[in-house]
C-alpha cells in the first residue's frame, strides 16, 4: 500500500491559515502522502456571501489559485487534476466541490468542516463530532485533525531540549489562546490563570513552557508575563523555530485555555493530562466538544492543582486516513494508479 499511496497526487487547500491548514496536511500526512499546497480565496462580491448561495462555477475564484507559481497564467487545467483534493474552510469549501466537478469525478475530493452545502459535492466530508452535520458520506471526528505523531513529538522534544537544561520538572505547557467569534479572554482570567501557575509552582516546583497566539493581544501577554517574570518558565518569543511541537513532547501535564479546538486536541494527541482554561463566552458547539472530552477521560480544568491520569492519545487523524485507503482501495482508484505507473 505504501507504494501506492506514494503514486497519488494531492492538493491540500485552504485560506492559509495556519490552525485551519494544520487539518488538511495531518490527514495528508496519515494518508503517506505529501501534498501540494494552496492558499485560495474567493472574488468579491462572492467571498462575503454564504456558501449555500455561491454558484459552483470557476469565476468565482481568480486562476491563479490553480497553481500559485503560475499566477499570470489566466486558465485552469484541463488534464492535469490531482487524483485527491483535501480541503478545508469556508474558502476552500466550494473549490474543492470546483475541482472534483471541473475533473468529472477523477479526482476524489474530501472536505474538512462543515461545508454548509450539500455534502454530495464531495466524496468525502469528515466533520468535527460538536459539529451537526451527518450524511452517508460523512465521517466525524473528536476535535480536529492534525499531524501530531509519536515521532513528531519525540524530534520536538529532542530539539528543544538544549533550550530548556534550566528548568526543574515536571514540566507544564501552557498553551494560551484569545478572542474569536465564541470566547473572549479577560484580564480577570490572566490574573486568575496567573495566580493559579504560581501556586502550581509552589506546590510541584515545576517548571513552565509557555506560547500565547496573535489572538492573546498585548495587554494580555504583559499581565501574564508579570505572573511568570519570578517563575522558571521558558516563554516562546515568537521567533523561529517554533518550539510548538517540543512543548507537546516535552510537558508531563499540559494546560491550554478552550477556545481553540485545534490546540485542545493536539493537547489530547499526547496522552498526557490536558486542564482546560475557561474563556468568556462560549458556545453549544463548543459545550459539545469539550463534554466529549471530559466524558473520556481526557480533559479537566485547570484549578492549580497537578493531578495525574492517562487515556490512550487521540489519533483521528490516522483513523480516519484508514477509512479513506479502504474506500479508495475498494473503489479500485488506488489499484487503477498504481498500474497506470
Amino acid at each position: 500500500m505504501t507504494e501506492i499511496k506514494k503514486n497519488l497526487v494531492c492538493w491540500a487547500v485552504s485560506d492559509g491559515r495556519a490552525g485551519i491548514e494544520a487539518n488538511c496536511l495531518g490527514l495528508a500526512a496519515a494518508m503517506g502522502l505529501s501534498p501540494v499546497i494552496h492558499h485560495v480565496q474567493m472574488k468579491a462580491p462572492w467571498k462575503w456571501l454564504p456558501p449555500a448561495l455561491l454558484p459552483l462555477h470557476s469565476g468565482i475564484y481568480d486562476a491563479s489559485a490553480f497553481s500559485p507559481q503560475k499566477a499570470e497564467e489566466n486558465s485552469w487545467p484541463e488534464n492535469n487534476w490531482p487524483d485527491i483534493i483535501i480541503g478545508c474552510g469556508r474558502q476552500a469549501a466550494l473549490f474543492t466541490a470546483l475541482v472534483r466537478k471541473l475533473s468529472k469525478r477523477k479526482t476524489f475530493a474530501i472536505q474538512i468542516q462543515d461545508p454548509k452545502v450539500p455534502p454530495s459535492l464531495y466524496d468525502l466530508v469528515i466533520t468535527p463530532e460538536h459539529d451537526t452535520l451527518r450524511g452517508p458520506n460523512v465521517l466525524t471526528t473528536c476535535g480536529a485533525l492534525n499531524k501530531i505523531t509519536p515521532d513528531l513529538l519525540k524530534q520536538g522534544k529532542g530539539e528543544l531540549a538544549p533550550r530548556i537544561t534550566n528548568l526543574p520538572r515536571p514540566l507544564v505547557a501552557v498553551l494560551v489562546g484569545g478572542k474569536s467569534k465564541a470566547y473572549d479572554l479577560t484580564a480577570d482570567i490572566i490574573h486568575q490563570l496567573g495566580n493559579q501557575l504560581q501556586k502550581l509552582h509552589q506546590q510541584t516546583g515545576c517548571g513552565f513552557l509557555v506560547t500565547t497566539s496573535r489572538r492573546t493581544g498585548q495587554e494580555n501577554e504583559v499581565l501574564l508575563s508579570g505572573y511568570l517574570k519570578d517563575l522558571p518558565a521558558f516563554v516562546w518569543d515568537g521567533h523561529a523555530p517554533n518550539p510548538y511541537f517540543g512543548f507537546l513532547g516535552s510537558a508531563d501535564a499540559i494546560v491550554v485555555t478552550s477556545d481553540s479546538v485545534n490546540m485542545v486536541t493536539e493537547a489530547a494527541s499526547t496522552g498526557r493530562p490536558v486542564f482546560t482554561v475557561d474563556l468568556k463566552g462560549g458556545s453549544k458547539k463548543f459545550d459539545r466538544f469539550h463534554r466529549k472530552l471530559r466524558d473520556d477521560g481526557i480533559i479537566r480544568p485547570f484549578t492549580g492543582r497537578l493531578d495525574s491520569w492517562s487515556y490512550p492519545p487521540l489519533c483521528e487523524s490516522h483513523r480516519i486516513a484508514k477509512i479513506i485507503l479502504k474506500k479508495l482501495d475498494d473503489s479500485g482508484r488506488l489499484s487503477q494508479k498504481n498500474k497506470s505507473q
